[in-house]
């Protein structure tokens, strides 16, 4: 067992079973794999993509695990998947994503899909369960990870995990995430402003929303008048807000 870029492989066949069945795996769909290690969740995979004619691509960063799997006869490519999902996403049309996601990248893998141009339709992943928790919070607990990724998607914990459902353990317990592609996506350029205006938000975030908006956004009288129309009260903080409440202060502001 080779735990050289921190992996624990799952061993809970119950979970494999959900992440399955919560992918929901259609016709010419494009089934994304990222870290499929020894194949736990693969192989179970490849079945069903078989049944339903779809596709399928592994991203193993250990090249070792990446040729073992090749040589099986699975399309994996030996790469680390925040640089190999920028590179093809203008090749994945109709696609969802996978993974058992060691905790040290979550935070940059979800960075990195919000920055593409051509998001998974679905996301199902296992992640550390404080990161879940963060990720699927909602207002008066809101935060810059939740703001950043609810904007484009819908996220939900569907299952939890123990320790003891992986080889080797881990040190904290894992939850199992899936996230849905939003109907309505902001275009680029709005996305951009979001994103100026989530992190103002959130820069000191026992501040009033006032207060980190009008050090970082000048026109302070703008500011008070945007809030008014809004019907957003000056004293709330960052956590209060509501996805579409940031929306609409992005586009005012």
């Amino acid at each position: 067992m080779r735990q050289k870029f921190g992996q624990h492989f799952l061993k809970n066949q119950n979970a494999v079973k959900k992440i399955i069945e919560k992918l929901g795996i259609k016709t010419g769909e494009k089934i994304v794999e990222i870290g499929p290690g020894e194949g736990a969740l693969t192989h179970p995979l490849m079945q069903e993509i078989k049944n339903n004619n779809a596709e399928f691509l592994g991203i193993e960063k250990d090249l070792m695990l990446a040729e073992k799997l090749k040589n099986e006869g699975i399309n994996v490519v030996a790469a680390d998947a925040l640089e190999e999902i920028p590179k093809i996403n203008t090749e994945l049309k109709d696609w969802k994503l996978c993974g058992n996601i060691p905790y040290y990248i979550s935070g940059f893998l979800f960075r990195t899909i919000s920055e593409l141009e051509n998001r998974p339709k679905k996301i199902i992943l296992m992640i550390q369960k404080e990161v879940a928790e963060r990720i699927t919070a909602i207002p008066p607990d809101m935060n810059l990870l939740a703001a950043s990724i609810q904007v484009w998607g819908t996220p939900k914990i569907i299952f939890r995990l123990k320790p003891e459902d992986f080889s080797p353990k881990p040190e904290v317990d894992s939850a199992i995430i899936e996230i849905n592609l939003n109907e309505n996506q902001l275009t680029a350029d709005e996305l951009k402003k979001y994103y100026e205006t989530a992190k103002a938000l959130f820069k000191q975030p026992r501040k009033t929303i006032f207060n980190n908006l009008r050090e970082h956004f000048e026109n302070q009288d703008k500011i008070k008048i945007i809030l008014e129309s809004l019907d957003i009260k000056p004293d709330k903080r960052g956590q209060d807000l509501s996805i579409e409440q940031m929306t609409k202060i992005s586009k005012e502001i």
